[in-house]
């Protein structure tokens, strides 16, 4: 999709931190596009790269399943930095020696810098900087060729580089902003070492992806999934930029909403953009389609079929359309396909796994290769509102994954009360926009209170808000107590059916942001 920049691809080991890296390389104005590391070498050359990252992952380079890519991969002229897990599979492909650790390093570590390597250009020969360990081999021996250019106490190969200047190794991670000076490294690697212009940035291809639609499409129509959010507001507009009113955003109603959504959202989008924004009422049908399901996975696969019936059904009746345009990002493919190695699949999104296989409407999706806070600056340039740019995410199955086990129209009802409460009480509070993401989640759990003087058995409710940059990794929100007591107090006493509230002070990993 995005020809004309300079790019690295990044090899996918498993690890945490592979979109921290992909992220981290863009934001030095380097598109980046993440691969799984069984990726041939052919492959990777018609991909015409400036680089090649290994990121770091889990496994041992000497376990018999070791996740290892072509060895060819390293001799295709083309500069390689590996990270953590990275240096320890260049080291074992090129005839190092990788041994268990005998203590796991973990934390943070003073790096030595001990030569003139060019990814550490403008460092003090022999300064002291605090890295970011996480590994638990270490390298024993290095490759004929290689050398040593920097040692923590623990590792004293914690940084190498081969003699031709072409290929590095780290055992830190520069990605994590606990290594102090990460990102100086990353952009060494990136313009000191591959020479990568740094030409990327979010709105330079607003007019390649207009086109794109433009020349796609055609003479034809296309449905844009509407739902409110910055994702398919983004999409809609694009499409709109690039067709015009051929563009049919469809916003469907599927009774899992959020209290008062229908009226915001189409009230946002009646007027003042150039697409047509058309309403579908079909929340019954939805909520018989999910009577009866309790299991997660079934639940999405369940919504994501439901919408497409839908949108097909509206294409039949707004005519020559063939396409369905909707907000797919980075993240959720990411998370919903696995690319059968280490990075296991999360969850299926209801517009990635979600989706059936067999489908008369032909996809389209602009924000593909997208992290969500690269939407959120591509629609302040499409002239967005900022009140829709900044909306917390909100998943394709709606509050169905909010209402733990199965759902009901009453504890839909319930639920819809909880939440809005919630978002009230944190937007009093001024705290919205510092919130990546805040909801309630009503779980299948009863519990004993007492409400005056009667003995009550009632559900309990979960508020869940967390901070993050992407929504690949995320940590719980400090919401301050006296927000919180307010939280609670109103649920309790102003929801029928709620006798107890708790908070979930879990970060991501090891848990999701969604409770399923």
């Amino acid at each position: 999709m995005f020809e004309g920049f300079d790019r690295v691809v990044i090899l996918d080991f498993g690890s945490q931190y592979t979109q921290l890296i992909a992220r981290k390389t863009r934001e030095l104005g380097v598109y980046s596009e993440i691969v799984p590391f069984f990726i041939t070498p052919d492959e990777v050359r018609k991909k015409n790269p400036k680089g090649i990252i290994l990121s770091g992952g889990p496994a041992s380079v000497f376990a018999t399943d070791a996740p290892l890519p072509e060895p060819a991969i390293l001799t295709l002229g083309i500069p390689v930095f590996g990270i953590c897990y990275g240096l320890q599979v260049i080291t074992e492909l090129l005839g190092g020696t990788v041994l268990p650790s005998h203590e796991r390093e973990y934390g943070r570590a003073v790096l030595t810098v001990e030569g003139t390597g060019a990814i550490f250009s403008g460092f003090r020969k022999n300064g002291k900087t605090t890295v970011w360990m996480s590994h638990g081999d270490r390298v024993e021996r290095l490759p004929e060729g290689f050398r040593a250019i920097a040692h923590t106490e623990s590792s004293p190969y914690a940084a190498v580089s081969d003699k031709t200047g072409g290929i590095f190794g780290v055992q830190f991670h520069p990605e994590v902003h606990h290594t102090e000076r990460g990102k100086t490294i990353l952009q060494n690697f990136l313009r000191v070492v591959c020479g990568a212009g740094c030409n990327w940035n979010v709105g330079s291809f607003i007019e390649r992806e207009t086109a794109f639609i433009r020349e796609t499409v055609k003479n034809k129509k296309a449905i844009c999934a509407m739902s409110g959010g910055v994702d398919s507001s983004v999409v809609a507009t694009l499409m709109g930029r690039a067709i015009g009113r051929d563009t049919k955003a469809v916003f469907i109603n599927n009774g899992l909403l959020r209290k008062n959504e229908v009226e915001e959202v189409t009230k946002a989008f009646q007027n003042g953009f150039d697409f047509d924004f058309i309403y579908v009422d079909a929340s019954t049908r939805f909520l018989k389609r999910l009577r009866g399901v309790r299991d997660p996975e079934k639940k999405r696969k369940t919504i994501g079929r439901e919408f497409i019936r839908v949108f097909e059904e509206q294409a039949k009746t707004l005519g020559d359309i063939e396409y369905l345009a909707q907000g797919t990002l980075y993240p959720d493919v990411i998370e919903s396909v696995s690319y059968c190695g280490p990075s296991a699949t999360i969850k299926s999104h209801h517009n990635v796994g979600g989706l059936p296989q067999r489908m008369r409407l032909k996809l389209i999706e602009p924000l593909r290769e997208l992290f969500k806070d690269e939407v959120r600056e591509l629609g302040r340039l499409l002239n967005i509102p900022e009140g829709l740019i900044m909306r917390h995410p909100f998943p394709g199955p709606g509050l169905a994954i909010r209402v733990i086990d199965e759902v009901t129209k009453e504890r839909l009802a319930i639920l819809k009360e909880a939440d809005a409460i919630a978002i009230e009480e944190i937007r009093n509070a001024g705290l919205y926009r510092d919130i990546w993401q805040a909801f309630a989640v009503l779980l299948p759990v009863r519990s004993v209170g007492v409400m005056g003087d009667e003995r009550t058995y009632e559900n309990v409710c979960v508020i869940r808000a967390v901070h993050s940059v992407d929504g690949m990794t995320a940590d719980w929100f400090r919401i301050p107590a006296e927000v919180l007591d307010k939280i609670s107090s109103r649920i309790i006493g102003e929801v029928k059916g709620i006798n107890r509230v708790v908070y979930d002070i879990s970060s991501k990993p090891p848990s999701t942001i969604e409770w399923e």
